[in-house]
């Protein structure tokens, strides 16, 4: 599950990270606490706008994909992720998974870690945790996108979904889930319409350069945001960490 992750690079670094050769929109105001429905950057390559050669381009897009069959674009906020193990066969993702690969930008994703703490009614409490790169860079969340519109005198919307896979490494303590990072070496293979993929593609990020840390609670509520949510917490042995997570420090 990726439900929440953070984007704070503007259009230039973008630009410079993904190899952008065409901003038809540029990215949306930074955010610590990108939340489903959220319109997000993307990067995708696509005919150039003032030619017919393909060019790498960042847009803007609604997360939560609507399949152009959709009646009704409420079905985006059930689609905000796609399982990676399905996506390529799946009625609603698999002429996207086919044709139209993305890369979404993030500076990190958070994930909620079921503690041995009971809160009311007996369930478990639920800690925030940050994971991103060791070495600051961005990550190249694996998205698929689609054109919908009600009807052909409406305007286009444009929307994403994530892709997931099982946790690997010591990932897999924090949750059984995580979005499917892409390697920047593979970037081009992933992005290229014509470049047939399935899920045994090999260009994803190793997850040996990825850390995580304990975040504040703040993160939980889609109203706040901002850098603080993305601190770490004292390292004073108070917050239950899973044991053999790879614990690194504020993201550089």
């Amino acid at each position: 599950m990726c439900g929440r992750y953070a984007a704070s690079r503007d259009t230039a670094a973008i630009v410079e990270e993904f190899g952008v050769e065409q901003v038809v929109e540029p990215a949306p105001e930074p955010s610590w606490n990108v939340a489903p429905t959220d319109t997000v950057a993307f990067v995708v390559d696509r005919p150039a706008e003032d030619a017919g050669a393909i060019a790498r381009q960042l847009r803007r897009a609604r997360w939560g994909l609507v399949p152009s069959w959709a009646k009704d674009p409420s079905i985006g906020s059930r689609m905000i992720n796609a399982r990676w193990e399905q996506a390529a066969e799946k009625p609603a993702f698999r002429r996207a998974f086919a044709k139209r690969r993305c890369l979404v930008p993030a500076d990190g994703y958070f994930e909620w870690y079921a503690t041995s703490q009971r809160g009311p009614g007996g369930k478990p409490r639920k800690q925030p945790f940050y994971i991103h790169r060791l070495d600051g860079r961005a990550l190249g969340l694996a998205g698929l996108y689609e054109f919908w519109r009600a009807g052909p005198e409406d305007d286009w919307l444009v929307t994403v979904t994530v892709l997931t896979t099982a946790s690997a490494g010591p990932l897999a303590a924090l949750h059984d889930r995580m979005p499917v990072v892409i390697d920047p070496a593979a970037y081009a293979a992933w992005l290229d319409p014509a470049e047939p993929l399935g899920p045994g593609f090999a260009g994803t990020l190793a997850v040996d350069v990825l850390t995580a840390h304990p975040v504040g609670t703040a993160v939980n509520a889609v109203r706040n945001d901002g850098p603080e949510l993305v601190a770490p917490l004292p390292a004073d042995g108070t917050t239950e960490v899973p044991d053999g997570l790879p614990i690194g420090g504020p993201p550089s």
